[in-house]
């Protein structure tokens, strides 16, 4: 598939997160051979999926499997339908899948998948379809013991139930533990739902004690309203007492400076399918929704919004990216020298995976735990996460995207050792 033109002009994702990589590795001063190796995918699956449509005719999609690392353990990583899938995006992904779930310090590696789609132009009967069509191709690199997917852009616990049973129709036994993030009647974890954005909430209150800032009415803008951005909204008020000033989508804006009902505006988006006309706010750009003057800014959309270009004006002291891959190389570096404390994508975003491996677990044993109990695990897990890259990033007197990167890639890299793969 040769890359569009629009494409072509956008920072390419992985070349980004080797670029990353290789920043880290210098200060760590890793072997050359053991640097080469976590560079790139040890895998790749690319797969053709006919689809018969609901007016009879097949339409043919292109879909990824991506197993970056699995030195620390079975992959694990999300399927996206997105209508802008590419295999550099899926490879970045995985790449960063393989970080997050080292920083967080669980015993698996990094994979992602995606297929080129549009989910909101098809039915559910054409979505259940597409779901069974790729776990029919890829389903022979899956497993509890082997890849985990899970939801990820424009997928849900519904697509993960029909990817569960396709892949049960396979085995002839069922193996709810080969993919995470289900409904709770099929092997699904209580906590799950809310748990990207609840660990990240984890992460912006230590953050706060470091900059000794007090978050109770402290605003937030949140770029992205879907589950991660939703979530963020209503935990940042109810856990933390932020105040919600501005919330976009993918149609636009709406701003407040006297706040936002976060449970009102996800009422709405409900209703209407945005944000966008929610009643009392003004209409506010993705664009400009960056660029405002708060204490937290949530980047919970897509890659790449914060650039060279845009990063000077950027006026949050504390930017937490719910988002994979918000923020470009060269934006870091703006806004460390301009004092805003990135909570990267990685780390800040890691409480999905995290209550992932907690359903795996339960899945492999069997046994299920109460949502009380996965909250506290999560975030015993994501504030031990926050202090061992704060603490790297001080010592290396780096930003905290590099410190990430020097706690995870280190883990790995003396993995790789240990099995002697390089």
């Amino acid at each position: 598939m040769t890359p569009t033109a629009t494409e072509k002009q956008r920072p390419n994702p992985f070349e980004i997160a080797q670029r990353q990589l290789d920043e880290a590795a210098a200060i760590l001063k890793l072997d050359p051979a053991v640097h080469e190796l976590l560079r790139w995918p040890l895998r790749e699956l690319w797969v053709t999926l006919p689809v018969k449509m609901d007016d009879g005719t097949t339409k043919i999609y292109h879909g990824f499997r991506v197993q970056y690392n699995d030195s620390r353990g079975p992959c694990k990583g999300g399927i996206r339908f997105h209508p802008e899938e590419t295999i550099d995006t899926v490879r970045a992904l995985a790449a960063w899948m393989t970080w997050k779930t080292a920083v967080v310090d669980i015993p698996l590696g990094g994979g992602k998948g995606g297929v080129i789609c549009n989910p909101k132009e098809m039915s559910q009967g054409e979505l259940e379809r597409l779901s069974r069509a790729y776990i029919r191709q890829v389903g022979r690199i899956l497993g509890l013991e082997k890849d985990v997917p899970a939801p990820d852009v424009y997928t849900t616990p519904q697509i993960m139930a029909w990817m569960a049973d396709e892949f049960a129709f396979m085995k002839g036994y069922n193996e709810f533990g080969m993919i995470t993030g289900k409904p709770l009647a099929l092997g699904g974890s209580q906590g799950r739902g809310d748990a990207t954005a609840r660990g990240g909430m984890f992460c912006l209150r230590e953050a706060a004690k470091e900059l000794k800032l007090n978050l109770k009415g402290a605003t937030v803008a949140i770029q992205g309203f879907g589950n991660a951005g939703q979530f963020a909204a209503t935990l940042a008020k109810s856990l933390l007492g932020c105040k919600v000033v501005a919330v976009s989508d993918s149609r636009g804006g709406v701003y407040s400076a006297d706040g936002i009902d976060p449970d009102a505006v996800v009422a709405h988006k409900t209703k209407t399918g945005s944000v966008v006309g929610f009643p009392g706010t003004k209409p506010i750009s993705n664009e400009d929704l960056l660029e405002l003057d708060v204490t937290v800014l949530i980047p919970a959309a897509l890659e790449n919004v914060i650039t060279e270009a845009n990063a000077g004006r950027i006026k949050a002291k504390i930017s937490l990216e719910l988002a994979n891959g918000p923020t470009t190389p060269e934006a870091d570096k703006i806004l460390f020298k301009n004092g805003v404390y990135v909570i990267p994508d990685f780390l800040a975003n890691a409480g999905g995976v995290t209550v992932s491996y907690f359903e795996m677990v339960q899945n492999a044993y069997d046994y299920y735990w109460e949502e009380e109990l996965v909250h506290e695990r999560l975030d015993k897990k994501m504030t031990a996460a926050f202090h061992a890259v704060h603490a790297m990033s001080q010592k290396h007197k780096v930003h905290n995207r590099v410190g990430a990167y020097l706690v995870a890639v280190n883990r790995v890299a003396e993995a790789v050792r240990l099995r002697g793969w390089a």
